[in-house]
């Protein structure tokens, strides 16, 4: 097939447009020792109509086979406009005039490629319009999802701007972006915790031996997250690094969100009447706002389904891989001492309508490998303080009991029998801000009702570094590999900032796994045998 579609074959196939989504205030800057300007922001007060918008970024996401989003952010009221093509020289191009943004949506708006061939470079340019006045174009490409017969690599990591380490343009800006970028991977899976909505950030912070930690400091991320402007704030900042906006025009992303897009730990029985950071304690509302606010900035798809913020979704990326984004967040019960013997309300973790949702596809798919892309880990221990009595509460599923399944692990249990015939089935996740390699194997196991499989872990972006965390033996694992600072929270400066990358082989149909740190560096590496 040629490389450069016509117009009217793109144009048969269409586009889909979706509503404008995304978020933050105004982004004001504190010089914090560099000289880079960002390049937005919003929203400017407009004095002539001839004033040209401007545009924070492209990003790509949610890409599949046939279909891609593509996210833009203006500074004003302005619609968006797209052109696309597989000749870089858009010497064919299909045109969408897309939605308006507008403050309803933080000026973000999105629009959904459909018809996309397989295998191919696509490349993109966006502008937005206001009345004669129009942005500068910026441009950005990716690639489609193969037929069969090409290898399909992709990334995943998570935990960005935590613990008060942001954007520090001294250091390099978050250098694990430009790490990831030059390996070309065809997607990056962002495992959750994309913003720290509870983690105020200043412009100088002490590091490791005295070291001083320099970030670029907004209002926004100045104090905790409570208003829609300062969740909203939030992700904005993360369009501030160059090394973000270069791999977001380039490596299509897939979002799921943890606790952090609204505050530590959370659930619907998370109590911050004590944390006097806090003047707003409705924890209800909080989310409310922190997931519009990341619902407006992921570049992800609007479903056409009952729960309109919902974020558990399948991609399929070719025959050799599907992916299955999870949601650990939304249907859980409050985090507790997490022993119940039996199912109730207080054990849901993904909830019964995941779980089903999950097995059906996972069924149903005919890829060689099957990727559960998890917001926390199966087995690691993940406290959360005690509670009124003494006792420990839990915020994963595991409960540092390693005798048979109890709490959240009933779900997990039950989920894992239910799929024990899906072959070829690897789960990857972030979370504990360090990277390791977990092997499941029921022989070892308290409950023994599922097949093995493989749990990856990487992380994180740049954020404090911690762990490692104690292993849960519920379901028989055996840590295979591990790296962690020996100082809890240790800076970007000390290293321990890691990324994975998955590359399948179209011949074997291998799967090799490997850790990489935040300048490429590979960690670990394991070669897995599909089991055809």
């Amino acid at each position: 097939m040629s490389n450069a579609l016509s117009r009217r074959a793109f144009l048969s196939r269409g586009g889909i447009l979706i509503g404008g989504g995304a978020l933050p205030g105004t982004l004001l800057l504190s010089a914090c020792g560099s000289s880079e300007q960002p390049p937005f922001t919003a929203p400017a007060i407009v004095t002539s109509e001839r004033e040209r918008p401007k545009l924070a970024g492209l990003q790509f996401g949610d890409i599949t086979q046939g279909q891609a989003v593509v996210w833009t952010r203006a500074d004003r009221d302005s619609r968006m406009v797209v052109e696309y093509d597989t000749s870089a020289a858009f010497a064919n191009p299909s045109r969408i005039v897309g939605p308006y943004a507008t403050e309803a949506s933080d000026f973000t708006a999105r629009v959904d490629l459909s018809g996309l061939p397989d295998g191919q470079t696509v490349h993109v340019r966006v502008r937005h319009v206001d009345g004669g006045a129009e942005s500068e174009i910026v441009t950005g490409q990716f690639r489609t999802p193969p037929a069969a017969g090409k290898a399909v690599r992709f990334h995943w990591s998570g935990d960005n701007a935590g613990q008060g380490w942001g954007i520090n343009t001294e250091f390099g800006g978050v250098k694990i972006y430009e790490a990831m970028r030059k390996r070309d991977p065809d997607f990056f899976i962002h495992s959750g915790d994309t913003v720290y909505a509870d983690g105020p950030i200043k412009a100088e912070t002490v590091a490791e031996n005295g070291k001083i930690w320099k970030s670029i400091v907004t209002e926004e991320v100045a104090k905790v997250a409570e208003t829609l402007r300062e969740f909203r704030g939030r992700h904005a900042y993360n369009m501030l690094d160059a090394n973000f906006r270069r791999f977001a025009a380039q490596v299509p992303q897939i979002w799921q969100w943890d606790d952090h897009e609204v505050t530590n730990n959370y659930s619907a029985a998370k109590d911050l009447s004590a944390d006097a950071r806090y003047t707003e304690k409705n924890v209800a509302l909080l989310a409310a706002r922190g997931q519009r606010a990341f619902l407006e900035h992921a570049p992800m798809r609007y479903y056409k389904q009952s729960e309109p913020q919902r974020i558990y979704r399948s991609m399929s990326y070719g025959p050799l891989l599907d992916v299955f984004v999870l949601d650990m967040r939304s249907y859980r019960g409050p985090n507790m001492a997490n022993r119940q013997t039996t199912e109730d309300a207080n054990t849901a973790y993904l909830g019964a309508a995941q779980i089903d949702w999950l097995v059906a596809e996972l069924q149903a798919s005919r890829a060689t490998w099957k990727v559960i892309a998890a917001d926390m880990p199966v087995g690691l221990h993940v406290p959360d303080g005690v509670d009124a009595s003494g006792a420990p509460r839990w915020e994963a599923s595991a409960n540092g009991d390693d005798g048979p399944a109890s709490g959240r692990e009933l779900e997990i249990a039950r989920l894992l029998k239910r799929i024990r015939a899906v072959k070829n089935v690897v789960w990857i996740t972030a979370d504990v801000h360090y990277c390791a390699a977990h092997y499941y194997d029921p022989a070892k196991a308290a409950f023994t009702e599922f097949s093995p499989f493989w749990e990856f872990v990487a992380g994180p972006i740049n954020a404090g570094s911690f762990g490692p965390n104690k292993m849960d033996k519920t379901f028989g694992p055996t840590v295979m590999f591990e790296k962690a600072p020996a100082v809890a929270n240790s800076s970007p400066f000390a290293g321990y900032q890691f990324f994975g990358e998955v590359l399948i082989d179209p011949v074997s149909k291998a799967m090799t796994v490997e850790l990489l740190d935040l300048d490429g560096a590979s960690q670990y590496k394991k070669v897995l045998a599909a089991d055809l």
